[in-house]
């Protein structure tokens, strides 16, 4: 009778033991805040490349998932993304090479995945040469207002603070302003704004930067177009829209003469040569003497071509220490920590995927 129930009870063990391991291997590597009263905001790069595929559509859909199980767990108060949500805005025949999904079909598959994340996190959109006009950037025309409008998540109530005009004189989420709390760093602002900012765009965000009611506040601007792979400021692109300012003019318009801009998150570069070439980043100093981190982040082509699977999964985790001025920058990918087979690839650690910022 004793060895039954000590066999009985083994094979219990056992039991519980393949699930806790079963349970485990849902993500053998989750990430884990340095610091426990860190917070985090998410940086999602270019998701066009999954969006143009139906079978890669599911991978950027990962992202957002994985976004909205670790809330808690990472304290994330925003998801930030750079922009070029589809390939292109308007196209009805795809050719293979570009994608096989219709615009309608890859816009579609863009507003699934950020669904996610609607109603749990005020996470921000800015806009890409591939969300206008037909291909890319021939006029400012854009499906995003029809599937992104502020109804359709009800933590932009609580945080969205300002809207700008689009080219159409229309208020939408092209240029928008949130303000988060937290509560090591005070309140934050995220100012988005369109590709290749009109003037009007620039102005806009300038009054919203420099007003009073935000000047205790640290500002992010997130924006598609600003860097290159070798972290110059773009001077000027091939697209028909004008006008437009890129890089260059938005530091020189926006960015410098505002003080408590202390970041510029941007995507847009991209190589498929090596990851080094996917990232950039520099410091600057503004009008009042404080270094400005402007970071450039886009994974499309993480796995070695422009038809790949779009990205690897790749996104950034950027940990807000509670010193109230020190970024804590991870490249870090869901797609690679679900199984324990591909789980040791599931970080990036070379240095320019790894560092921190300090926010002045």
């Amino acid at each position: 009778m004793k060895n039954k129930i000590f066999m009985c009870f083994i094979w219990i063990t056992a039991i519980s033991t393949g699930i806790s391991s079963l349970h485990a291997q849902v993500y053998p590597v989750r990430p884990k805040l340095s610091d426990p009263n860190s917070f985090s905001i998410i940086v999602l790069p270019d998701p066009q490349s999954y969006n143009k595929y139906d079978a890669n559509q599911p991978l950027f859909e990962l992202q957002t998932a994985w976004i909205a199980n670790n809330i808690d767990n990472l304290q994330i108060k925003s998801a930030l993304c750079t922009g070029d949500l589809v390939e292109q805005n308007d196209c009805l025949i795809p050719n293979g090479i570009n994608g096989n999904q219709t615009s309608t079909e890859q816009w579609e598959a863009a507003s699934r995945a950020f669904r996610r994340l609607d109603n749990k996190l005020p996470y921000v959109l800015c806009t890409g040469n591939h969300d206008y006009g037909y291909v890319s950037a021939e006029c400012r025309r854009s499906y995003f207002h029809d599937y992104f409008p502020v109804e359709r998540n009800s933590c932009w109530r609580k945080s969205l603070v300002s809207v700008g005009l689009n080219a159409d004189s229309i208020p939408t989420l092209e240029n928008a302003a949130y303000e988060l709390d937290t509560d090591t760093w005070g309140k934050l602002l995220v100012i988005s704004i369109e590709f290749a900012p009109r003037d009007e765009a620039i102005v806009w965000a300038k009054s919203i930067a420099n007003d009073e009611r935000y000047k205790n506040h640290k500002v992010i601007l997130l924006t598609h177009s600003y860097l290159t792979a070798n972290a110059k400021r773009r001077e000027k692109e091939k697209y028909k829209i004008a006008p437009a300012n890129y890089g260059k003019a938005i530091w020189e318009k926006l960015v410098y003469p505002s003080p408590n801009i202390g970041m510029v998150i941007c995507g847009h570069a991209c190589a498929i040569v090596d990851y080094e070439n996917q990232v950039s980043f520099r410091t600057d100093k503004n009008i009042a003497g404080k270094n400005v981190a402007q970071m450039m982040f886009n994974a499309q082509t993480a796995d070695g071509e422009w038809c790949g699977n779009g990205g690897d999964g790749w996104l950034r985790i950027l940990e807000f220490l509670p010193d109230g001025k020190t970024i804590k920058v991870r490249t870090f990918s869901p797609l690679f920590a679900l199984s324990k087979l591909t789980s040791d690839k599931a970080w990036r650690n070379a240095p320019y995927d790894q560092f921190d910022i300090t926010f002045e």
